[in-house]
């Protein structure tokens, strides 16, 4: 399956860039033919459309031509040569085949015809500075496809389209590549996550069996050290001798505390008492006293 995807993106990526380059072509002859004066070319060869039959058998109308640039002082009677001048009041450029050279001192004349034309000349006779190069070859019927191309229509079915088709797969594949990166990332975390926790624990499975080794539970059978998972077991014991241990220091705590509230108590009623004793004694000794004052009182009145 990733090897019918992987094809499937490559033939895909082919057709894209096969289109780019027909768009390409399209531009350039576009541009190729707009100037009167020059023409434009790659690597000194210029693809043209050809629009009429005049040169039938040796190419047609809806041949794409290739022109090579060349130096007009090489050719010679019999070749093939694009060159510009004047067809119904217009600039264009012709392809015909050289029918006589004429040389007066170091300039040439050139007189053309078409193959089809049936022995019929051109009208002007071309210079040097008019011929742009000479035929290199054509490509059957791929004119016809420059001039869809050149319609509104053909330049937005093949060309627009296409072009916005490839940047949208382009972006796609930009977040498709973005989403996996991202869950890549997030399984690396988590795995090195898991390789710490992992580490963690084997660092503390060394210290284990230093731990004290916790009593089991009276009244709780069942409950120890060995039983179940050692650790949880440990860890269990651990926490419930810790509770029990609390649970006595408070007991004890408070029982400490009644204890000494008790004797607290006790000694503020001893202090209590001694003190009434003490008051009740100076009563009592007061009471004696006027007792004793009494008689030699009355005596003193009779």
């Amino acid at each position: 399956m990733k090897i019918l995807k992987r094809a499937g993106t490559v033939v895909l990526s082919v057709i894209l860039w096969a289109i780019i380059l027909v768009a390409a072509l399209y531009a350039f002859t576009t541009m190729a033919t707009r100037d009167n004066q020059n023409v434009a070319n790659i690597f000194g060869y210029t693809p043209l459309t050809v629009q009429s039959d005049s040169m039938v058998p040796t190419f047609a109308s809806g041949d794409l031509i290739f022109i090579k640039k060349c130096d007009p002082a090489t050719l010679k009677e019999g070749d093939i040569i694009c060159f510009h001048t004047i067809i119904d009041n217009e600039y264009a450029l012709n392809t015909h085949r050289i029918k006589s050279i004429e040389s007066v001192g170091d300039a040439r004349s050139y007189t053309t015809i078409g193959d089809n034309n049936n022995g019929i000349t051109d009208q002007h006779v071309i210079s040097d500075g008019d011929i742009v190069g000479k035929y290199a070859g054509h490509l059957t019927g791929f004119g016809k496809v420059m001039d869809f191309l050149s319609s509104s229509t053909g330049f937005l079915i093949v060309i627009i389209l296409p072009m916005m088709l490839f940047f949208i797969y382009q972006i796609y594949h930009l977040i498709t590549i973005s989403i996996r990166l991202k869950r890549a990332l997030a399984v690396e975390n988590a795995r090195a996550a898991e390789m710490a926790r992992m580490e963690a624990a084997q660092k503390m499975m060394p210290q284990q069996p230093q731990m004290r080794q916790p009593m089991p539970l009276q009244g709780m059978p069942g409950v120890g050290a060995g039983e179940g998972n050692p650790e949880a077991a440990a860890a269990r014991s651990e926490a419930e001798q810790a509770l029990a241990e609390a649970k006595r220091i408070r007991e004890e705590a408070e029982a400490i505390r009644a204890k000494a509230e008790a004797e607290q108590a006790l000694a503020e009623a001893k202090r209590m008492k001694e003190e009434a004793e003490a008051i009740r004694a100076r009563a009592q000794a007061e009471l004696e006293k006027a007792k004793g004052e009494k008689p030699d009182g009355e005596d003193a009145k009779q």
